[in-house]
């Protein structure tokens, strides 16, 4: 078998690279938008489609599984066929499954086309961040990677606002529809302006670990996603679980001193690297829970629409949006250490307020936590991703990208599973205790006071105060993995200034 490495980009290549660079990160923004178009969505695919919420769920858990399962080829793909072409095939792919979707005639071909949606859409994250680290230089891959990241960042707050407009003007074809014109962009400008990387020749597959990884990925993700509703308890989560768990023992077995592994474990000697997958997975934890706990409070206790909660969370997408590629300048100077430390501590404290929240809590309150909560997340994130991938080679950045965003997907699913199983036992605690501090004459004092006439109406109300409760608790607890973070970030090695006579030689 015969490596090469990846070769600095020419200084005659750099400025084409930087305009594919932009076809990169719009190709990255129309997968994770497609994926944030659909969740609010749900109840009229339902509808329209004449099916159940159990089974159109599977438009999203489809998508989601194909991706995890698809995740871990990325590395060898982009090796062997090389990144752009590769990238190319997925992209293309992603395309043709949102077609079919837009064409869809019934739940089952929806779901169909989501998965092959899936198969394309689910290594494109990773691609692009390899082929950005094959083709910008390495003193400026934080200010890319901080534009990068305005894609990941952006695209699930714009999407509610946009997916609630689409619906009410068009229909829900029009969810899908609008993402392929601009997909076919991303293709052609790929195509055009991306030089291809160099190819690993003699590189075999490795089968056996691919199918562990599969089994062991798809069957968590499945069953964190599906364990609120059949139980966590239930025969089919627990048997999940434990083919997950052995399937992985068994992927660690195989792959420990193998040639080519689909999972290169040598990774994670890397402490750099394994510091950095652990530091972003505590903080996808709590930031996830966020990103579910917020449109639950404002449409279901504040009781406003979809998309006057996606008006809402617009000031802390712009936050990060402009954080981000600020966050990425900084670093390539100061390093990942004090915009860590700052952005970790802005994102843990601004979590931790909103376990403030009541029914009656202002939105402008409310608004202005988040968007300083934005804030961090755009100083934190890219930061800690960067500074794990900045530590590996250069050969095995396509590999470490794909283990590093499957972690961190499984990671998403676990925060929101514990989550919200979380938020609804602390909802049932605490409407028991609110009901049983309420006796006889109380509670006819209560109705009296709030002019309401009938006890269900007096439940209501009830519920909804004690959700609020829960979702404020769990604010609480999904701000505990970013504050043990915090004291992570000053485990990385600081990065170190150059002499200048040496600058000046390199320059």
């Amino acid at each position: 078998m015969s490596t090469q490495g990846s070769a600095a980009p020419s200084a005659e290549s750099s400025g084409t690279n930087w305009v594919a660079f932009i076809a990169i990160i719009v190709a990255a923004f129309v997968a994770i938008l497609n994926n944030s178009l659909i969740n609010v969505a749900i109840p009229k695919l339902t509808n329209d489609l004449g099916s159940t919420t159990e089974r159109i769920q599977w438009v999203l858990t489809g998508y989601m599984l194909a991706s995890g399962v698809i995740i871990p080829i990325s590395g060898y793909m982009g090796d062997r066929l090389g990144y752009k072409k590769f990238f190319i095939i997925s992209l293309s792919v992603f395309t043709a499954g949102t077609l079919f979707c837009a064409l869809a005639w019934s739940d089952t071909s929806l779901i169909a086309g989501r998965v092959i949606a899936g198969l394309g859409g689910g290594v494109i994250m990773p691609l692009s961040m390899s082929i950005i680290y094959k083709i910008i230089p390495r003193n400026q891959i934080g200010m890319a990677l901080g534009l990068w990241g305005i894609s990941a960042m952006v695209a699930p707050a714009v999407g509610p606002t946009l997916s609630g407009y689409l619906i009410e003007w068009f229909n829900w074809r029009s969810l899908f529809i609008v993402n392929i014109p601009v997909a076919l962009l991303a293709i052609f400008l790929i195509s055009v302006l991306l030089q291809e990387t160099e190819k690993v020749e003699g590189k075999s597959f490795d089968t056996l670990g691919f199918v562990l990884t599969a089994i062991s990925a798809g069957t968590l993700l499945y069953a964190l996603s599906n364990g609120q509703t059949k139980g966590w308890t239930s025969f089919e989560i627990v048997a999940l679980m434990f083919i997950s768990f052995w399937a992985l023992v068994f992927l660690l077995w195989v792959e420990t001193g193998k040639e080519d592994p689909i999972i290169d474990l040598s990774l994670f000697k890397n402490f750099t690297y394994t510091l950095s997958v652990i530091s972003a997975s505590l903080v996808t934890i709590g930031l996830f829970g966020g990103v579910f706990l917020t449109p639950i409070f404002l449409q279901n206790i504040q009781g406003i629409s979809a998309i006057d909660t996606g008006i809402l969370l617009i000031p802390q997408s712009i936050a990060m949006a402009v954080m981000m590629p600020i966050a990425g300048k900084l670093f390539d100077k100061v390093g990942v250490i004090p915009l860590g430390f700052v952005g970790l501590t802005i994102l843990s404290v601004m979590t931790y307020e909103l376990h403030r929240l009541t029914v009656n809590t202002p939105q402008e309150w409310l608004e202005t936590v988040l968007t300083i909560r934005g804030i961090g997340i755009g100083l934190c994130m890219m930061p800690l991703s960067t500074a794990g991938m900045n530590a590996v080679a250069p050969h095995q950045v396509g590999n470490a990208s794909a283990v590093s965003n499957l972690i961190r997907q499984v990671a998403a699913s676990l925060g929101i599973a514990v989550l919200t199983a979380i938020m609804q036992h602390k909802a049932a605690e605490h409407a028991e205790h609110i009901t049983e501090s309420i006796n006889t004459v109380a509670f006819q004092t209560a109705q009296e006071s709030l002019g309401v006439n009938s006890i269900p109406t007096l439940v209501g109300i009830i519920q909804r105060e004690a959700t609020a409760w829960s979702i404020a608790d769990t604010f609480l607890i999904s701000s505990i993995p970013l504050f043990i973070a915090i004291p992570l970030v000053f485990l990385f090695k600081q990065k170190k200034k150059l002499p200048q006579a040496q600058m000046t030689k390199q320059g």
